[in-house]
């Protein structure tokens, strides 16, 4: 039996909690499917909620992932897979995790278990399950560095010479991205240099045996878990694991540290650690540091409410997705009920 469960929804709806539970239940492992979350080091701002005293355990298994950091947390007896693949200064694609996850997956197949996919990063889903046209184009370091340093205007004018229609599509977030908007040109100058696409095979698996299953809520309660969760963060030491991070040596402008929960601490770093640069005039004192910190965290609240809009903007054009309220009293109940008929179903 090769199936495959996958969980999704936006981000504090508790999708890994929810995963773990069914993994006891269904003999299955979990792989992340969160863009943060393979970065060794940014534990707390990205939710990887591990029990204390865990151990990232190096898988013995000979997968041919050698440049990966492969292996796996327990939690609650439930193997964790996609945690802590690279370094934090290291850059990870969605093309590494296409091929992180296959192979990931067919062992846990041939071990015997159900694969449980789990997380909020669509663009990772959608990569492993139906493959995506742009994944092996590869990066242009040339151009990448021809175009360092432009404004979003300046590469939104440059996208829109190359592929008009790609700018147009783009959503509101992803054209104020300067680096998804510089990909975006990297894809189109390809294609025009090479009059081709390059296209991912999707995963060879009968879509029957594949199930989508989504966890949401109505905004008002997801905005309330989403802002308590933020603080949760704050009490288990966000702030302390950033400055580890930095005294480490890791820059503001690596990949890893612009991931929603961190960039938003930069200028209160910037300032608090004496670093004024331009802002040499602000002076530090108790009084303006913890006004700072208090707007940094409404800021990232505000980001993660925003961001989970996406999330569930993206999902809900899956019309294979099968979604669940967990403001309901039943909700767990159900999800149960609906994977079980779907895992013992016996195809004749």
């Amino acid at each position: 039996m090769r199936k495959l469960l996958i969980i999704c929804g936006p981000t504090a709806v508790g999708k890994t909690s929810l995963a773990v539970h069914l993994a006891k239940k269904f003999n299955g492992e979990l792989i992340s499917a969160d863009s943060r979350q393979v970065y060794k080091g940014l534990d707390i701002g990205t939710g990887k909620d591990l029990p204390k005293g865990s151990k990232f355990r190096v898988s013995k298994s000979d997968l041919g992932l050698n440049d990966l950091n492969l292996g796996f947390y327990n939690v609650g007896k439930v193997k964790v897979w996609g945690y802590d693949l690279v370094k934090p200064e290291e850059n990870f694609s969605v093309f590494k995790y296409v091929k992180f996850a296959k192979k990931i997956i067919l062992d846990i197949w041939r071990r015997g278990k159900l694969p449980i996919l789990v997380g909020g990063t669509g663009f990772y889903i959608k990569g492993l399950i139906d493959g995506i046209d742009t994944l092996n184009i590869p990066k242009n370091e040339h151009l990448r560095e021809k175009l360092k340093g432009r404004s979003v205007y300046e590469l939104s004018w440059i996208l829109e010479k190359f592929d008009p229609e790609k700018l147009i599509n783009m959503n509101a977030s992803d054209r104020k991205n300067p680096r998804r908007l510089l990909r975006a040109i990297e894809v189109a100058v390809y294609k025009k240099e090479k009059n081709k696409i390059l296209k991912t095979h999707p995963f060879r698996i009968d879509e029957k045996d594949i199930l989508f299953v989504g966890i949401s809520a109505p905004s008002g309660y997801l905005n309330k878990r989403i802002e308590q969760r933020v603080d949760e963060r704050l009490s288990l030491g966000i702030e302390n694991e950033i400055a580890n991070l930095l005294k480490r040596g890791l820059r503001w402008d690596s990949q890893a540290m612009q991931s929603l929960g961190y960039r938003q601490w930069k200028v209160y770093f910037e300032r608090h650690s004496g670093y004024l640069g331009e802002l040499d005039s602000f002076e530090v004192n108790a009084k303006n540091t913890e006004s700072m910190k208090q707007n940094l965290i409404e800021r990232w609240k505000s980001a993660e409410i925003q961001y989970a809009k996406r999330q569930m903007t993206w999902f809900k054009k899956d019309k294979r997705i099968k979604w669940f309220d967990i403001s309901k009293s039943n909700w767990i109940e159900c999800v149960e009920n609906f994977i079980n008929k779907w895992h013992n179903k016996v195809d004749n």
